[in-house]
């Protein structure tokens, strides 16, 4: 990057970046190129709060935040960027009163409504680079071709219980794309994300702060970036490991014969729940009877009240001390095959968990023991907190 005209480092500003200035690799003309730099940060979330952190307080001038989420309790376990005070609050009205605190001479541009495939392409052009704090499939990918088509580059991250990633995207540098690594999203429910999994907090800290670090070598210009490497992160044993990429020729977005030239809303369902549907938005039916193998928390709750079926929660018993649906029955999931004889015969079973990644694999797995009357409840406890009880306590 080459720095634009604009004002220079002030006396304050030279005396608060110091520390980058006596780099020789970053200097005065480094620091202006901060100043000068937009960087977009798409969530404010495990990845984005740290990132989002560490790009104030380095001196970039324009920072957007992209979110449209609220502060929650089990935010807080990693989302550095929130406090306890915040709870309920939007996360970027929160973000905002932190990074102001980090450093007032940043500027900052807030999108509410978050990443959308309507507004990506044009939302992303208005950035010099694109750090991505996202964390489902849905999203990333969305993330991934709309900086592609809009010629922008993109920081990826992500994280797994105690394992992250990071790589720098930028195909029109002739770098490899996400969908060079990954074509397509995994089946839903096939992964879990951390609300059923669990992370580590510290870990989206190293992979958010590597994702500020490669920001600002590439705006700076300076070392080597992760173009073409994937970094692999595993904290449990402390382990870094780097593979090389290379540029799918058959990537289906920068490849010779792209079938992603544009952002179709349709491409970028959400694939963090277990939304398993027919083409026409009907529930798929088992083909010996009319249960559908997963109904949304409305429908659930009509079909309790009628009483004719049971609702069977799968999760683990502290789960069930943060919240629980009246009247539902706890048999953990590494239970279910010893407490098959506990299941009536004569009604239908509903099975929930968290967000419905659990209870699908036990759905499926008392569907092929003979339990054919049973569904997953999409969305689980937490849909049912949003759309039934907001009462209940959210993890």
């Amino acid at each position: 990057m080459s720095p634009t005209d604009t004002h220079p480092l002030s006396s304050l500003e030279l005396a608060r970046y110091s520390r980058h200035i006596l780099l020789e690799e970053i200097g005065v003309a480094g620091q202006q190129k901060l100043k000068n730099a937009k960087v977009l940060v798409i969530g404010a979330g495990g990845l984005g709060s740290p990132a989002a952190l560490y790009l104030a307080a380095a001196g970039v001038g324009t920072i957007g935040l992209a979110d449209f989420d609220k502060v929650e309790l089990h935010n807080l376990q990693r989302q550095i960027i929130h406090g306890q005070s915040d709870v309920g609050r939007p996360k970027i009205e929160s973000a905002k009163d932190t990074l102001t605190e980090i450093n007032p001479h940043v500027k900052l541009q807030f999108h509410d409504e978050g990443l959308q495939p309507h507004n990506a392409i044009a939302l992303f052009s208005q950035y010099d680079i694109i750090v991505d704090g996202t964390d489902n499939f849905a999203t990333r990918y969305l993330n991934n071709d709309a900086a592609y088509l809009a010629g922008k580059p993109l920081v990826y991250g992500s994280i797994f219980k105690f394992e992250g990633q990071a790589s720098f995207f930028h195909p029109k540098a002739s770098g490899p794309c996400y969908r060079c690594l990954f074509p397509e999203p995994p089946p839903p429910g096939s992964v879990p994300n951390c609300g059923e999994a669990g992370v580590m907090g510290a870990l989206c800290g190293i992979v958010g702060s590597i994702q500020s670090m490669e920001t600002i070598k590439y705006i700076t210009g300076i070392g080597e970036n992760l173009s073409g490497k994937l970094l692999f992160i595993d904290t449990l044993n402390m382990g870094f490991k780097t593979l090389k990429l290379k540029k799918d020729p058959h990537c289906p977005l920068c490849g010779e014969k792209p079938t992603y030239t544009s952002i179709e809303a349709e491409n970028y369902q959400e694939t963090c729940e277990t939304k398993l549907e027919s083409p026409n938005n009907t529930s798929i039916k088992n083909e010996m009877n009319e249960s559908p193998i997963e109904i949304d928390v409305t429908t659930t709750k009509a079909k309790l009240a009628e009483g004719e079926s049971i609702l069977i929660d799968v999760r683990e018993q502290y789960e069930r001390e943060i919240c629980s649906i009246d009247g539902s029955v706890h048999i953990p999931m590494g239970e279910i095959p010893a407490r098959l004889n506990e299941l009536p015969k004569d009604k239908e079973i509903l099975v929930h968990c968290h967000h419905g990644g659990r209870s699908l694999r036990v759905v499926q797995f008392l569907r092929q023991n003979g339990f054919t009357r049973s569904t997953n409840v999409a969305g689980g406890i937490d849909s049912w907190a949003t759309q039934i009880d907001s009462s209940l306590q959210r993890y």
